[in-house]
């Protein structure tokens, strides 16, 4: 399975889009695309690992109690039962991909 994220990316005015890249039992990867302003609301799985990887864009992810803007090529990780969540503060177009695993 192959797939080129540029292609696939997708924005919607009316909240943050995300696209379904890989489905295995064990995992997904999807691709999240926030405008500016769109947020992924803070949660948490109890049993699961998060993964967020900066593909273009400028967002805040929160971990735990912190939060941080990050670059292209940075990482984030949540650990299960962490609360976690990525917003778009900036004036420009974020996507990331996002790792969880085990699969709720």
């Amino acid at each position: 399975m192959f797939a080129d994220t540029q292609n696939l990316k997708q924005f919607r005015a009316e909240k943050m889009a995300k696209v379904g890249l890989v489905d295995s039992p064990r995992m997904f990867c999807d691709l999240y695309c926030l405008l500016p302003g769109q947020e992924q609301k803070v949660h948490a799985h109890a049993d699961a690992d998060k993964v967020y990887y900066v593909v273009e864009g400028a967002p805040t992810i929160v971990i735990g109690d912190q939060e941080r803007c990050l670059a292209p090529g940075e990482v984030a990780y949540a650990a299960p039962g962490v609360i976690h969540g990525v917003r778009n503060d900036s004036d420009t177009n974020v996507v990331c991909l996002v790792f969880m695993t085990p699969k709720p």
